[in-house]
């Protein structure tokens, strides 16, 4: 099969000659000498400018001071600020002592910018580089290796993923910035990048997530086991998040009153000091029945996040319709409870509060939330 167009070419190795080399319009590139840093930086040279729509002249030089010619104090190289970054990331990006889905989200995009452009110095990395970065990102690698230089295929990623990693990767350098490893200019043009357009990019778009009609929902259930289908019910009847309920154990659950409800200390915004508290009605009050356990710290849910996601649009695929994933439904629940109760009860419920918000109902919020949960969960 051949490449795509957007394909970012691969660094290769000329075997006749030992040097690094690249393919370009059907033409081989040679570098200098395989994996050494002259010559990954020259790569990198000629990738940007693949991406960025320029023609690559064979026989042109390398720019001063990037490849042969490299000054004996360039600072520090791309690959010492990940590093740099990555101690402060392990410590930061914690959660009750655990990492959050932050760190393999940041270790997806800087294993590309490092197999790029890991030994280019940091102050020479500038739009064009991004924009490499990026199109590879949009076209996914079919012959991508992990660390331990194991096939891993990388599929192409979807257009708001892609602009999200970007900016991570802008955080890396402002981390750079902050702790005086590279010039503020540095990022500074990196912001000059733009993000992609949605229908003006190569790049797949996701569908919106929205609410799921109550039939493919029934169809789905069918087809997993009954502790999915609970957890569905409970997401439909609560509206809460799925790592929310997987996370419940028997003593966060006050049931004394005629609506149980549990506070939640470890939640999405809990950073950002929002509280957060999930009512259950009647029907969710049997469905969670079911699972209380003796041992008030146990979980009442024997599953991952990943494992739940997986069961349902595993049934979506045998079925046939098109992929719906757990956080659907808690815009299934928002539909139905705004069309019923209007939007402050969803904003009660959900936690979906500004600061401005949180200040004008603060009296009224968690009132507001067991009454919708008695009528509608």
């Amino acid at each position: 099969m051949a490449r795509k167009k957007q394909a970012i070419p691969s660094y290769l190795l000329h075997k006749s000659s030992g040097q690094a080399r690249v393919r370009c319009d059907g033409r081989d590139i040679l570098l200098g000498q395989y994996g050494t840093e002259a010559s990954r930086i020259r790569y990198g040279e000629i990738i940007a400018k693949i991406a960025s729509g320029q023609q690559v002249d064979p026989m042109a030089k390398p720019k001063r001071g990037t490849s042969s010619t490299i000054e004996a104090d360039q600072g520090p190289s791309v690959n010492e600020i990940v590093l740099a970054f990555w101690k402060h990331a392990e410590q930061h990006y914690l959660k009750r002592g655990k990492e959050t889905s932050e760190i393999s989200c940041f270790r997806s995009c800087l294993r590309i910018l490092r197999q790029f452009y890991g030994m280019t110095p940091a102050k020479n990395f500038g739009p064009l580089a991004l924009k490499a970065v990026r199109a590879s990102m949009v076209a996914g690698d079919p012959h991508a290796t992990d660390s331990e230089g194991k096939p891993c295929p990388r599929k192409p990623w979807a257009r708001g993923n892609i602009n999200i990693m970007i900016g991570r990767i802008r955080r890396v350098f402002k981390y750079a910035v902050e702790c005086e490893m590279i010039d503020v200019g540095v990022l500074n043009s990196l912001q000059a990048v733009q993000p992609l357009l949605a229908g003006r990019t190569a790049a797949v778009d996701h569908p919106r997530r929205h609410a799921v009609e109550q039939d493919k929902i029934e169809i789905v259930k069918a087809k997993v086991r009954p502790l999915v289908q609970d957890l569905i019910d409970l997401q439909t009847l609560t509206g809460a998040r799925s790592g929310e309920l997987l996370g419940l154990t028997t003593g966060m659950i006050d049931r004394s009153g005629e609506t149980w409800k549990a506070v939640l200390a470890d939640h999405k915004c809990a950073h950002h000091g929002q509280g957060r508290m999930i009512p259950f009605g009647p029907k969710a009050q049997l469905i969670l029945a079911k699972y209380l356990q003796a041992d008030q710290s146990k979980r009442l849910f024997n599953m991952t996040r990943t494992a739940y996601c997986r069961a349902i649009t595993r049934a979506c695929d045998e079925a046939e319709i098109t992929r719906w994933s757990p956080h659907w439904l808690r815009h299934t629940f928002a539909t139905r409870t705004r069309e019923q109760l209007g939007i402050e009860a969803i904003q009660s419920i959900l936690g979906h509060t500004t600061t401005d918000m949180t200040r004008h109902y603060s009296s009224q919020m968690e009132t507001l939330a067991m009454k919708t949960a008695q009528q509608v969960g």
